[in-house]
């Protein structure tokens, strides 16, 4: 089984998101695991708008306040490790 050491800086990120892997977790299923996260997340906020608990004015500054919150997403798999 393959060791994968993550920078410190993905560990904390990782963490916020209720996630501690171990040296043989996968990358590509911890960033499923994130995606899956936000898209609950994202989906959520969606739900809101329509039953009116956010206005269509709301909605993007909240959305990115999501994005803010998965950044992880956004940096390749490949700098998720040392």
């Amino acid at each position: 089984m393959p060791v994968t050491r993550y920078k410190p800086e993905v560990l904390d990120e990782l963490a916020r998101h209720g996630l501690r892997p171990l040296p043989s977790t996968d990358a590509a299923r911890l960033r499923e695991q994130v995606n899956d996260l936000y898209r609950i997340e994202i989906r959520t906020l969606r739900d809101r708008c329509r039953a009116g608990e956010l206005s269509m004015k709301e909605l993007p500054a909240h959305v990115i306040e999501l994005r803010k919150r998965y950044l992880l997403l956004s940096i390749p798999l490949a700098n998720w490790t040392e």
